[in-house]
């Protein structure tokens, strides 16, 4: 399970969903692994203003790993800024897809993307602070199913 899904998930009973200790799930005896994969800078771009910081930072603190900045970065933040104008002549008209296409990532795109990508909960478990149920994560797959008695 991705860190990043964990920012998009709730507990499952109906009982929590209106109370706001129901999001996020916070992991706990958690075994972290890393599967490594292709930066996708547009991809962190787009995500980025969908996620909740404040329990991004909840979550990594949990875990351990890094401590993140305070506010959630910019997506201009991500890409390294170029410097100086580009040449211009004939047949040098860049599209705004092959523009995008071409971004290189900053030190803080990478470190996202190794964090919310790459760095995935293997074994462990999800617990709600409302009702204190818990998921279990086995081979990076949460069971959400609930017993018939939470339903």
């Amino acid at each position: 399970m991705k860190i990043l899904t964990l920012n998009f998930l709730t507990c499952a009973r109906k009982a929590c969903k209106p109370q706001a200790t129901s999001f996020p799930l916070h992991p706990a005896d958690s075994t972290l692994e890393i599967q490594e994969s292709d930066l996708n800078i547009i991809f962190l771009q787009n995500i980025l203003p969908r996620l909740d910081w404040p329990a991004l930072i909840s979550i990594t603190t949990e875990l351990g790993l890094p401590g993140l900045q305070a506010e959630p970065p910019e997506a201009e933040d991500l890409v390294v800024k170029e410097g100086g104008a580009k040449a211009e002549g004939e047949g040098m008209e860049v599209t705004e897809k092959s523009e995008e296409s071409e971004k290189e990532a900053s030190q803080l795109g990478k470190d996202l993307h190794r964090l919310l990508i790459e760095t995935t909960i293997q074994e462990g478990k999800l617990m709600c602070a409302c009702c204190g149920h818990e998921y279990a994560i086995k081979e990076g797959i949460a069971n959400f199913l609930l017993p018939s008695h939470l339903v």
